[in-house]
């Protein structure tokens, strides 16, 4: 059984801060449940355009509120807390925080720690699980 807090998981190596968001990453692969978990914190006013060719990721906004855009379509789709929003294809997508948005994120596969977004807007391959 695995036992984590947040307050914890913010004050560690876990906690990932990068281009006005802040992800703590309570679930790694090194914790090998087969994905990854994150309570993340996005900054209001800001806008970021991402496209994870490696995972698939499922976000549930816990608080704050948000745009999300679909590159491919142009859909548009308002967030508010209680929102979930599945990137089943890889999709690209613009992620606009109209207030300080928090989330819970789900990677599969589970990222290993540190990963940030590189310039194409997705985190890296997984190439070995962290011990």
């Amino acid at each position: 059984m695995l036992i984590k807090k947040l307050s914890e998981i913010q004050s560690s190596e876990r906690n990932v801060r990068h281009d006005g968001w802040e992800s703590a990453r309570l679930l790694l692969a090194s914790d090998q449940m087969g994905f990854s978990f994150h309570i993340t914190r996005l900054t209001a006013g800001r806008s970021w355009t991402f496209q994870y060719q490696h995972h698939l990721e499922a976000v549930y906004v816990i608080s704050g509120t948000g745009l999300l855009k679909d590159i491919a379509t142009g859909d548009q789709h308002m967030l508010e807390p209680g929102t979930l929003y599945a990137l089943n294809m890889h999709d690209k997508h613009k992620l606009t925080a109209t207030t300080e948005l928090i989330t819970a994120c789900v990677f599969n596969p589970p990222v290993v720690g540190s990963e940030v977004h590189d310039p194409s807007g997705a985190y890296p391959a997984i190439v070995a699980i962290a011990s």
